[in-house]
């Protein structure tokens, strides 16, 4: 059981709520933002005096009884309720180290799909394979070192990054929102890994916006659908955007694609074209 994890969650999201979310009246002006506690415990079916001190990281460990109804009575999602239970220590907790190795399969899938950039990733936004065409889009990742083959450093490793996002896409921002979200989730899953702990004590230390976005302890990121890439040789290419769960060893595959005989299929293929051109064979790293 975290309990500062649990207390500083539990505060961020009872403070995002109003209490016309929940059904009570407004009542008088309030000084703090959000449900008061006492509303909060008494939607939850458990003691003020109880909650009071899980926000304050002194409770005994909450049963699974206790944790549903809090969950409920902050309106949590899933991703949320599943967040909660991990931090009480109501759900497995990982102690091993993330992987990093990728399924053989995965490696030849990268290599077999036509018109598609493939990636995976680690846990940690570390890319782990590509295709060439994947290469030719983004960058050539086997120039690159294992360390800076990650894209939670691309994201936040300049000191604007609202000025550069990596690889030109135009949802920057929502980018690094999600990369924030996915690591504490891998932290909380990871707890005793020191290359998650330490990249984002990394990121922390050098990023005012990732401190920021960490601070409000979100845990769930919007689908992400479709992806506009600004590449210097094609220009704008929009791509449906497909991110695959391998759960077997926690990774993701990552694939853009573009209808058929759209103009954004047209610049991927160029892109192929010029990929192979510069970077030879297409081989999955």
């Amino acid at each position: 059981m975290d309990t500062q994890e649990l207390a500083a969650f539990l505060r961020s999201r009872r403070e995002r709520l109003l209490p016309r979310d929940v059904g009570l009246p407004a009542g008088a002006r309030r000084r703090t933002p959000g449900l008061r506690r006492e509303e909060v415990a008494v939607l939850a079916h458990i003691s003020t005096e109880y909650y009071v001190r899980l926000e304050q990281g002194r409770a005994p460990r909450p049963s699974s009884e206790v944790l549903a109804g809090i969950a409920g009575a902050l309106l949590l999602t899933a991703a949320e309720s599943e967040h909660l239970h991990v931090l009480a220590g109501a759900a497995p907790i990982r102690h091993d180290r993330h992987r990093r190795d990728v399924r053989p399969s995965i490696l030849a899938l990268l290599d077999r799909i036509p018109q598609t950039a493939g990636i995976v990733l680690s846990a940690a936004f570390e890319v782990l394979a590509w295709n060439g065409l994947a290469a030719a889009l983004m960058e050539d990742f086997a120039r690159l070192s294992p360390h800076e083959r990650n894209l939670a450093r691309r994201a936040f490793a300049t000191p604007a990054p609202t000025d550069d996002p990596p690889y030109g896409i135009s949802d920057g921002a929502e980018f690094r929102h999600h990369v924030v979200m996915q690591l504490r989730q891998a932290l909380t899953r990871y707890p005793s890994d020191p290359a998650i702990s330490g990249l984002v004590d990394e990121l922390g230390a050098g990023s005012a916006e990732l401190a920021r976005l960490w601070r409000r302890h979100d845990v769930q990121a919007a689908p992400v659908l479709t992806k506009t890439f600004r590449h210097p040789a094609v220009g704008s290419i929009t791509v449906d955007c497909d991110s695959l769960l391998l759960a077997d060893r926690d990774q993701h595959l990552v694939l853009y694609t573009a209808p058929p005989g759209s103009p954004d299929a047209e610049a991927l293929a160029l892109l192929a074209v010029l990929g192979s051109e510069r970077f030879g064979a297409a081989e999955p790293r």
